[in-house]
């Protein structure tokens, strides 16, 4: 007997499946929960036009979100009527608008900016000089490959994007010798932990069930999920400080270390081609 997916479940798996981001994927959900929280936990089946709109108005009077907050739950619920329920629960027209205040956008100054700057880091500084540099939204940046930088032409690649769009944007000629140096100094830290047995993997919360082989040494550039997941791992302080290091880029070294006598099993991880880290 087959056992209907939780509602949640579909919710998440028609994201997934219309290739939404995972934020927009998170949002919905969050949405859909305290929607049906505010029912009393009622299925949203039991419910329609009349609860919706009762749950809208909720948030514009008593809660006091701003318009964009009301519209994006008013997505996530439409969005689960109907693309999983498939039910069409006509027009709202009772529903009390959240208002939408006329403000002028406030834009850091360039001494700002670099006042700001001042006060970060390593990587974090980093990665902030490529998001006002280069104008990458913070997810796009964190996804980033060594295969998408190309220091000769002075571009990045985003891929997949807002809209699973690609686009290309400058790389800062200020960024690339510091770019070139984390490369090389993450690649380096790659192939010792190599030497050490560990295996790596980046993985992705929506590709958490799709197996590939490890050892493309592919990750996430700044921010890695990585695992070790080699038999035993030791539990020396170098083997835990180890396993917090991010991934490098592409590398031919393979994932087995070349002095265990047993090397680590061939473990399958999440996805075919990880952001580099």
């Amino acid at each position: 007997m087959t056992v209907k997916p939780r509602l949640l479940d579909q919710v998440r798996e028609k994201i997934r499946l219309k290739h939404y981001s995972i934020r927009t994927e998170q949002a919905y959900v969050d949405w859909i929960k305290r929607y049906i929280l505010f029912h009393g936990k009622r299925h949203p089946q039991e419910m329609g036009k009349r609860e919706v709109e009762q749950f809208l108005s909720h948030l514009a009077v008593e809660r006091n979100v701003a318009a964009p907050t009301q519209n994006q739950a008013l997505s996530a619920i439409l969005f689960l009527y109907k693309e999983v329920l498939e039910q069409d629960i006509g027009w709202l027209d009772n529903v009390e608008r959240a208002k939408r205040p006329a403000r002028l956008p406030v834009v850091l100054t360039a001494t700002e900016v670099r006042a700001v700057l001042a006060h970060l880091e390593g990587r974090h500084r980093l990665m902030a000089n490529l998001l006002y540099g280069a104008g990458l939204r913070l997810m796009e940046c964190v996804r980033l490959r060594v295969k998408d930088l190309d220091f000769e032409y002075r571009q990045i690649t985003v891929r997949d994007g807002k809209g699973q769009k690609d686009r290309l944007t400058l790389l800062p000629d200020s960024l690339v010798g510091s770019l070139q140096t984390h490369l090389a100094d993450v690649k380096i830290l790659h192939e010792q932990d190599l030497r050490q047995g560990f295996v790596f993997t980046c993985r992705l919360p929506w590709t958490a069930n799709i197996p590939t082989p490890v050892g493309s040494g592919a990750g996430s550039m700044y921010s890695p999920l990585r695992s070790a997941l080699s038999t035993p791992v030791p539990t020396s302080n170098a083997a835990i400080t180890s396993t917090s290091k991010p991934c490098s880029g592409p590398s031919k070294t393979p994932c087995a270390s070349p002095a265990s006598p047993s090397p680590p099993p061939a473990i399958h991880s999440a996805t075919a081609s990880p952001p580099i880290c």
